[in-house]
């Protein structure tokens, strides 16, 4: 049973960290399409910004975090932003859109 539990923790441990590369690799990929500003790049854009999340969520997951947990803490640091008047949500409205997203797709 321990040598089961050992292969757990370590395939769990290589996971984690192929998680954080593919944050890493994905912000790079990311970064490198908006510089270079490739003609029909918003289809990767979008595919970076999504693996984003996944990758976020699933990292979370992997640390021990449950998914309802992680979307309960970023409303709240959205609501947060909203009461310091983030830049985001001063000029733009974008964190109060955001947490009214959230909120119906919660329902």
């Amino acid at each position: 049973m321990a040598q089961n539990n050992n292969n757990d923790i370590s395939r769990n441990l290589k996971m984690i960290d192929f998680l954080k590369c593919e944050l890493l690799n994905t912000i790079a990929l990311l970064f490198e399409t908006m510089i270079k500003g490739v003609k029909n790049s918003q289809e990767l854009v979008v595919e970076c910004l999504v693996n984003l999340l996944l990758a976020t969520y699933t990292l979370g997951r992997r640390l021990g975090f449950d998914y309802d947990m992680l979307d309960k803490k970023l409303q709240d640091k959205i609501k947060t932003s909203i009461l310091e008047e983030h830049h985001l949500e001063k000029w733009y409205g974008d964190l109060s859109e955001l947490n009214q997203h959230i909120s119906n797709h919660r329902k």
